[in-house]
């Protein structure tokens, strides 16, 4: 029993002090609230000091002179802050005095447009009575004028003159909605040429009604823009727009914008757009297009033949068939060179040798000046390597010269006497060609051919009407 009643007595002293100590508890949570209700109130703003101060470093948030710098640059961002709200925003109730002041001014445009019909009306009344009037004043004046007016007016005459002046100063509805609309058009794309939304303007400019701005004017704006750094060249994304919506208008895009386009996308090294804009038709092919295309290809070797063969599709739409065969054998596709040869028989030897000039391929010159499909040589191989020798390709020439001499005396009788076209001067020249350059046996075998030919004498240089085939004819 001892035991129990020390242990209710301890148990009661516990309970106490638990008591004592959450009253002290509960009256410390008390003044906490009334403290902290109290800095609020005072403090509304103020932060917990024991965070770090955004854009600054411990080691700065407790230096004097760093504190006083933030504190100048948080002020200038304030003031900066507070002037660009003052500029760049409106209450919502000035939008609202703003959006009623355009409504009266709608309806004033309105009753403004109403009275101006009804007051065109009236003119084109008046006109009508002024011309019945001087009507009947140049007349005998036998019937009052009302009668007049009403005679004049079933008359063809008075309705045709009126047709004209209400076609002259009838306000067309339809017409009048265009127009705004056109207006509209055009204030919005320089609207957003000056916000620099470019990319956006390219597309309003490519979709424009009646393609009032798919023009130079319109491409000039672009340029002038010039490139942006870190954004895509404006010209190039008006071109872009440009020749993607021209399958929708019934005509492509007009020759001097493709011309421009090619070059900005050709600048721009974007090779691949010009490539999908020419294989899918959306340009108006031209000489000068096949010729930036052609220049291009002959300063990029890399995409050589690319250029190649986007230019021999130019230049075959255009029906300019030397450059479209010169395309081909830089593509090195001299069989369908041939080919084309073949079926364009307005090819002549002038134009061959300008080919094999600007050309100078020797299997090329093989195939012109041998038969093909059992048709003659299209170019004599003596006129070939002569014009070689004169155009400073030496080089080729004597690679051929070198092939004529292999097969040696009989080849070259052969050659001589199957060849129509040289004369016996051109033969001369070519002995002498080959006896300057080291090729003394051939030129022994062309002369003493020369001279075994039945009925050949020496001639002189101003006769160059002498042929070689001349005595087979006889």
């Amino acid at each position: 029993m001892r035991r129990i009643h020390q242990l209710e007595a301890k148990m009661r002293v516990i309970e106490n002090n638990s008591s004592r100590i959450q009253m002290q508890i509960e009256k410390m949570k008390q003044l906490r609230a009334e403290y902290e209700k109290k800095e609020v109130k005072y403090c509304t703003f103020s932060k917990d000091p024991s965070k770090p101060i955004p854009g600054m470093t411990l080691q700065e948030s407790v230096n004097l002179d760093a504190l006083t710098k933030h504190l100048k640059h948080l002020e200038d961002k304030y003031a900066e802050i507070k002037q660009t709200m003052s500029i760049k925003y409106v209450s919502a109730q000035r939008k609202a005095d703003l959006d009623e002041e355009m409504t009266m001014l709608l309806k004033r445009r309105d009753v403004a447009e109403n009275l101006n019909k009804e007051l065109q009306i009236c003119h084109r009344r008046m006109q009508i009575i002024s011309h019945a009037l001087t009507s009947w004043l140049r007349s005998d004046k036998s019937s009052s004028f009302q009668d007049f007016v009403e005679q004049i007016q079933k008359t063809k005459d008075l309705h045709g003159d009126q047709g004209i002046v209400e076609e002259l100063l009838d306000d067309d509805p339809s017409k009048a909605k265009e127009a705004e609309i056109l207006l509209h058009y055009i204030e919005r794309f320089n609207e957003l040429i000056t916000l620099g939304e470019y990319g956006k303007a390219a597309v309003f400019a490519a979709n424009s009604p009646r393609r009032i701005l798919q023009n130079i004017g319109t491409m000039n704006k672009f340029k002038a823009v010039g490139k942006i750094r870190g954004k895509p060249f404006p010209l190039l994304l008006f071109f872009e727009a440009l020749f993607s919506t021209s399958h929708a208008f019934k005509r492509p895009i007009d020759a001097a914008l493709t011309v421009e386009g090619i070059k900005c996308g050709l600048s721009e090294k974007r090779l691949d757009l010009v490539i999908h804009w020419v294989t899918q038709e959306r340009l108006t092919f031209s000489e000068e297009a096949g010729d930036v295309i052609y220049d291009y290809g002959e300063q990029d070797t890399y995409n050589k033949a690319k250029c190649m063969a986007l230019a021999q599709i130019i230049y075959n739409e255009c029906g300019l068939h030397k450059k479209a065969l010169l395309c081909l054998c830089k593509l090195g596709q001299i069989y369908g060179a041939m080919e084309y040869i073949q079926q364009f028989k307005e090819f002549t030897s002038d134009d061959l040798l300008q080919l094999i000039r600007l050309c100078p391929q020797i299997e090329l010159i093989h195939c012109l000046t041998k038969e093909w499909n059992g048709k003659p040589p299209s170019l004599s191989l003596s006129l070939a390597i002569l014009h070689l020798f004169s155009v400073d390709l030496k080089k080729v020439g004597i690679k051929l010269l070198q092939e004529v001499n292999k097969g040696g005396k009989d080849a070259v009788e052969h050659l001589m006497i199957s060849d129509p076209f040289c004369s016996l001067e051109r033969w001369q020249e070519m002995a002498n060609i080959c006896l300057q350059n080291g090729f003394d046996k051939l030129s022994n075998d062309i002369m003493s051919i020369l001279r075994s030919q039945a009925g050949v004498t020496e001639i002189s240089e101003e006769d160059d009407t002498v042929n070689l085939m001349g005595h087979v004819f006889w």
